[in-house]
């Protein structure tokens, strides 16, 4: 079984030290907020659809530079493609979810958060054997994304 971490640097790459190193599942993307760096969200699982995938169990989030993480839900997803954060209220975070491999699942698709991931809206969704890996933010306006 593959795993995963994140691992920080604050001196330009000379050393680096694990901050999420512990958690047995594959990180699939990692999204820190624009206007403060405190704030650092990952998302599990391996986002390629290889026989040898390895998933995971959902986000997480810190809002301490990584020295303490909760999990913040979408558990089912099993994949995290993509995260996307507002770039001036931290609060507002997309993800793009692969959802199972090897079967239908109706945790895919594109999920959006208004309150740091309290709860999750699923703003798009095709069916149930259509998965999203990856999203990005235009960034003249963060209300336009592409998925």
């Amino acid at each position: 079984m593959a795993s995963g971490g994140v691992w920080k640097t604050t001196n330009a790459g000379t050393t680096w030290e694990p901050i999420f190193d512990d958690h047995p599942a594959t990180v699939g993307d990692l999204a820190v907020a624009r206007w403060n760096h405190d704030v650092v969200w990952v998302g599990t699982g391996e986002r390629n659809s290889l026989r040898s995938n390895s998933w995971g169990d959902g986000l997480y989030k810190s809002t301490d530079g990584g020295r303490n993480w909760s999990h913040m839900g979408l558990t089912e997803t099993r994949e995290i493609g993509r995260i996307a954060i507002h770039p001036t209220d931290s609060s507002v975070v997309y993800v793009a979810a692969l959802g199972h491999l090897w079967g239908p699942n109706p945790e895919r698709g594109v999920y959006k958060t208004t309150d740091g991931g309290e709860s999750w809206e699923r703003v798009l969704f095709v069916d149930d054997t259509t998965g999203f890996v990856d999203l990005k933010m235009d960034p003249s306006n963060p209300d336009v994304l592409y998925a």
